[in-house]
Protein backbone atom coordinates (compact mmCIF):
# COMPACT_ATOMS: atom_id res chain seq x y z
CA UNK A 1 0.00 0.00 0.00
CA UNK A 2 1.06 3.50 -0.87
CA UNK A 3 0.10 6.68 0.48
CA UNK A 4 -0.02 9.73 -1.97
CA UNK A 5 -0.96 13.29 -2.63
CA UNK A 6 -5.10 13.26 -4.03
CA UNK A 7 -5.38 15.24 -7.38
CA UNK A 8 -8.35 16.70 -8.40
CA UNK A 9 -8.90 14.21 -10.81
CA UNK A 10 -9.38 11.77 -8.30
CA UNK A 11 -12.30 13.90 -6.23
CA UNK A 12 -15.33 11.03 -8.28
CA UNK A 13 -13.21 8.31 -6.79
CA UNK A 14 -13.22 9.99 -3.72
CA UNK A 15 -16.95 11.05 -3.59
CA UNK A 16 -17.41 7.18 -4.21
CA UNK A 17 -15.67 5.94 -0.95
CA UNK A 18 -16.79 8.74 1.02
CA UNK A 19 -20.58 7.57 -0.01
CA UNK A 20 -20.02 4.27 0.13
CA UNK A 21 -18.32 4.45 3.63
CA UNK A 22 -20.88 6.22 5.03
CA UNK A 23 -23.50 3.96 4.47
CA UNK A 24 -21.72 1.48 6.31
CA UNK A 25 -20.47 3.00 9.06
CA UNK A 26 -22.65 6.20 9.98
CA UNK A 27 -26.18 4.99 10.20
CA UNK A 28 -27.97 7.72 12.00
CA UNK A 29 -27.74 9.79 9.04
CA UNK A 30 -30.26 9.79 6.84
CA UNK A 31 -30.17 9.14 3.32
CA UNK A 32 -31.76 13.65 3.11
CA UNK A 33 -28.33 14.26 5.19
CA UNK A 34 -25.71 12.27 2.86
CA UNK A 35 -27.69 13.74 -0.40
CA UNK A 36 -27.15 16.86 1.36
CA UNK A 37 -23.84 16.91 2.32
CA UNK A 38 -21.82 15.24 -1.15
CA UNK A 39 -22.08 18.45 -2.86
CA UNK A 40 -20.32 20.20 0.28
CA UNK A 41 -18.03 18.02 0.13
CA UNK A 42 -16.90 17.72 -3.86
CA UNK A 43 -17.51 21.82 -3.96
CA UNK A 44 -15.69 22.67 -1.03
CA UNK A 45 -14.86 20.46 1.81
CA UNK A 46 -11.85 18.38 -0.35
CA UNK A 47 -9.98 21.70 -1.19
CA UNK A 48 -10.19 22.90 2.24
CA UNK A 49 -8.01 20.06 3.78
CA UNK A 50 -4.71 18.37 2.61
CA UNK A 51 -6.02 15.43 0.94
CA UNK A 52 -3.75 12.11 0.88
CA UNK A 53 -5.31 8.50 -0.63
CA UNK A 54 -4.46 4.91 -0.17
CA UNK A 55 -3.48 2.97 -3.20
CA UNK A 56 -3.32 -0.65 -3.82
CA UNK A 57 -0.24 -1.75 -5.90
CA UNK A 58 -2.85 -1.43 -9.11
CA UNK A 59 -3.29 2.58 -8.24
CA UNK A 60 -6.78 1.89 -6.70
CA UNK A 61 -7.53 3.89 -3.90
CA UNK A 62 -8.84 2.35 -0.98
CA UNK A 63 -9.58 5.14 0.94
CA UNK A 64 -8.61 9.00 2.13
CA UNK A 65 -7.35 11.15 5.33
CA UNK A 66 -8.14 14.65 5.20
CA UNK A 67 -6.09 17.01 7.36
CA UNK A 68 -6.38 20.74 7.91
CA UNK A 69 -4.57 22.55 11.04
CA UNK A 70 -3.50 19.43 12.75
CA UNK A 71 -7.10 17.97 12.76
CA UNK A 72 -8.39 15.04 10.90
CA UNK A 73 -11.23 16.15 9.12
CA UNK A 74 -12.06 13.17 7.02
CA UNK A 75 -10.75 9.77 6.60
CA UNK A 76 -12.65 7.03 5.11
CA UNK A 77 -11.83 3.63 3.67
CA UNK A 78 -13.61 1.82 0.75
CA UNK A 79 -15.63 -0.58 2.99
CA UNK A 80 -14.13 -3.64 0.80
CA UNK A 81 -10.68 -3.28 2.74
CA UNK A 82 -12.63 -2.53 6.37
CA UNK A 83 -10.18 -4.00 8.87
CA UNK A 84 -7.17 -4.21 6.75
CA UNK A 85 -5.33 -1.70 7.83
CA UNK A 86 -6.06 1.15 5.29
CA UNK A 87 -7.16 3.44 7.77
CA UNK A 88 -4.65 2.85 10.64
CA UNK A 89 -1.97 3.65 7.49
CA UNK A 90 -3.81 6.78 6.90
CA UNK A 91 -3.83 8.29 10.98
CA UNK A 92 -0.40 6.59 11.19
CA UNK A 93 0.97 8.80 8.06
CA UNK A 94 -1.56 12.05 9.03
CA UNK A 95 0.08 11.97 12.33
CA UNK A 96 3.70 11.15 11.26
CA UNK A 97 3.43 13.79 8.27
CA UNK A 98 1.10 15.91 8.53
CA UNK A 99 1.16 16.67 11.83
CA UNK A 100 -2.54 15.36 12.74
CA UNK A 101 -3.21 15.38 16.51
CA UNK A 102 -6.78 15.89 16.74
CA UNK A 103 -9.86 14.67 14.99
CA UNK A 104 -13.72 14.95 15.87
CA UNK A 105 -15.85 11.78 15.80
CA UNK A 106 -19.68 11.44 15.42
CA UNK A 107 -20.83 10.08 19.05
CA UNK A 108 -23.19 7.80 17.47
CA UNK A 109 -20.04 5.93 15.38
CA UNK A 110 -18.93 4.22 18.57
CA UNK A 111 -16.66 2.03 15.64
CA UNK A 112 -14.52 5.10 14.61
CA UNK A 113 -14.44 6.17 18.31
CA UNK A 114 -12.55 3.20 19.32
CA UNK A 115 -10.31 3.39 16.75
CA UNK A 116 -9.03 6.47 17.41
CA UNK A 117 -8.73 5.60 21.02
CA UNK A 118 -6.94 2.61 20.17
CA UNK A 119 -4.47 4.88 17.89
CA UNK A 120 -3.63 7.17 20.46
CA UNK A 121 -6.37 9.70 20.92
CA UNK A 122 -7.93 10.56 24.21
CA UNK A 123 -11.16 12.37 24.21
CA UNK A 124 -11.08 15.90 25.98
CA UNK A 125 -14.63 17.11 24.74
CA UNK A 126 -18.13 17.40 23.69
CA UNK A 127 -20.40 19.31 21.16
CA UNK A 128 -24.07 18.31 21.36
CA UNK A 129 -24.07 19.45 17.73
CA UNK A 130 -21.77 18.99 14.24
CA UNK A 131 -20.25 21.26 11.98
CA UNK A 132 -22.91 21.92 9.91
CA UNK A 133 -25.30 22.66 13.19
CA UNK A 134 -26.74 19.55 12.75
CA UNK A 135 -27.89 17.54 16.30
CA UNK A 136 -24.90 15.02 15.80
CA UNK A 137 -22.89 15.13 18.79
CA UNK A 138 -19.53 15.07 18.38
CA UNK A 139 -16.64 13.63 20.93
CA UNK A 140 -13.58 15.79 20.08
CA UNK A 141 -10.30 14.04 20.86
CA UNK A 142 -6.37 14.85 20.96
CA UNK A 143 -3.16 12.33 20.28
CA UNK A 144 -2.73 11.07 23.74
CA UNK A 145 0.96 11.63 23.42
CA UNK A 146 0.44 15.80 22.25
CA UNK A 147 -0.97 16.18 25.77
CA UNK A 148 2.09 14.82 27.78
CA UNK A 149 4.32 17.44 26.21
CA UNK A 150 1.96 20.20 26.75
Amino acid sequence: MLIKSAEKKEYPTLIDIWQASVSQTHDFLSQHHIDELKPLILAHYFDAVTLYCCKNRDDKIMGFIGVANGNIEMLFVEPTFFAKGVGTLLINYAIDNLAATHVDVNEQNPKAHGFYLSKGFEQIGRSELDGQGKPFPLIHMRLAKVAEVE
